[in-house]
């Protein structure tokens, strides 16, 4: 039976957690080499497709990724064409026209397109590395909806503290394959992540503003550090609804969601979906 096709919300407020395994047996798969290939095509192919990027963590045999897919008619045809001469080169000839720009525009706005272009370009780069044939990746990847805002905050400092729960590290900045350690390397100019989270609080503040903001909230929520900071709800434990969920957020974005599955679903085949459910912290899930 064919698979129904994966479900994406039309939402300007919808991103996504992204979670991705290997298909090869062991826990440290992805070593030091693989980890730095893996963020040099997240990083490239982020700047090719129209992808917000809030956070990421590669870990031995897995990836997190936190992102928002941007709406296509915001990018002007010019736009459009130098991104297309990015992915292949200034010494491809491209000839462009108006179906080519057409289609180009509809996979660049594509999460599946984006993820599958990291996933595949790793696996040729892997396989050819190693003299290997075969899949690198277990099956599909996961994605959960997550609102924009303090929803996202929270799954991006859960996907932080990814090394710190693996024992590899005691604070995320000290892991160079985490957002977080990406940031405290690089710096907080111009780079292909994004701190926008759609939270007041971090609105007209300068981007080293913002990431202290998001550090102290990874520390509170990882009881890190400091006393005084690391006193929130502990994430230092696995949290499934971040993992499992079909969406995460606000109750009238969650029954937004559940409206357009039924709809989705309804045009694909029929299929009975779970009901709302809401946590005692007021986070809510399918």
């Amino acid at each position: 039976m064919p698979r129904i096709p994966r479900f994406f919300m039309d939402d300007p407020r919808a991103a996504y957690h992204v979670i991705s395994r290997t298909a090869l047996p062991g826990h440290h798969v992805l070593g030091d080499e693989e980890k730095e290939h893996l963020l040099h095509l997240i990083s490239w192919l982020s700047q090719v497709y129209f992808v917000e990027v809030y956070g990421f963590a590669i870990m031995g045999n897995h990836f997190h990724l936190l992102c928002r897919m941007l709406p296509e008619d915001q990018f002007s045809d010019e736009e459009v064409k130098r991104r297309i001469r990015l992915y292949y080169g200034e010494k491809r000839k491209i000839f462009f026209y108006e179906e080519v720009l057409k289609k180009w525009r509809k996979r660049l706005g594509n999460l599946s397109r984006y993820v599958q272009d990291i996933k595949q370009r790793f696996s040729r780069w892997y396989n050819k590395r190693v003299d290997r044939k075969g899949y690198f990746w277990a099956d599909r990847f996961k994605s959960v909806i997550i609102e924009t805002g303090e929803a996202l905050l929270n799954c991006l400092a859960y996907i932080e503290l990814n090394p710190v729960r693996a024992g590899i590290v005691e604070k995320p900045e000290d892991y160079r394959w985490c957002s977080l350690g990406y940031r405290a390397r690089i710096g907080t100019g111009k780079t292909f992540l994004s701190l926008d989270l759609g939270l007041p609080r971090y609105e007209g503040k300068t981007e080293k503003e913002k990431l202290e903001l998001l550090r102290k909230f990874v520390y509170g929520k990882g009881r890190l550090g400091e006393p005084e900071i690391g006193t929130g709800e502990n994430f230092r434990q696995r949290i499934v609804f971040f993992t499992e969920s079909l969406a995460i957020g606000s109750r009238g974005f969650l029954e937004n969601a559940a409206a357009r599955l039924k709809n989705f679903l309804r045009r694909k085949r029929e299929k009975k979906i779970t009901k709302l459910a809401y946590t005692k912290t007021g986070i809510a899930f399918l």
